[in-house]
């Protein structure tokens, strides 16, 4: 299986910049598509960016302000966030899907808080 362990979050007042990382490790086949959601008190959690071969795609809600991309040499997925809003305060999770010998997977990080103040 693959872990995750991510790093980056914090505390940043409105209109900053902060930058996720997640490296992964383990023993896989091929890892198919790394994302990142986030998950606000009281609310679901939500799909952010993701990375695939072919591409990216991010939620409207951030759109022109985050840049998901991945150094495949380190099997580490960032999240750069710039003009940051209090709306975008939650709890950042890394998602991996791919396949080891044992069948599709999906592994998640512990997460890191992002806290934007006003």
């Amino acid at each position: 299986q693959v872990q995750l362990v991510e790093s980056g979050g914090g505390l940043v007042q409105a209109g900053g910049s902060l930058r996720l990382s997640c490296a992964a490790s383990g023993i896989y086949l091929t890892i198919n598509e790394m994302r990142w959601h986030r998950q606000a008190p009281g609310k679901q959690r939500e799909l952010v960016a993701a990375i695939t071969s072919g591409g990216t795609n991010y939620a409207d809600s951030v759109k022109g302000r985050f840049t998901i991309s991945r150094d495949n040499g380190k099997l580490t997925v960032y999240l750069q966030m710039n003009s940051l809003a209090p709306e975008d305060t939650a709890v950042y999770y890394c998602n991996v899907v791919g396949r080891s010998v044992r069948g599709p997977f999906a592994s998640w990080g512990q997460g890191t808080q992002v806290t934007v103040s006003s």
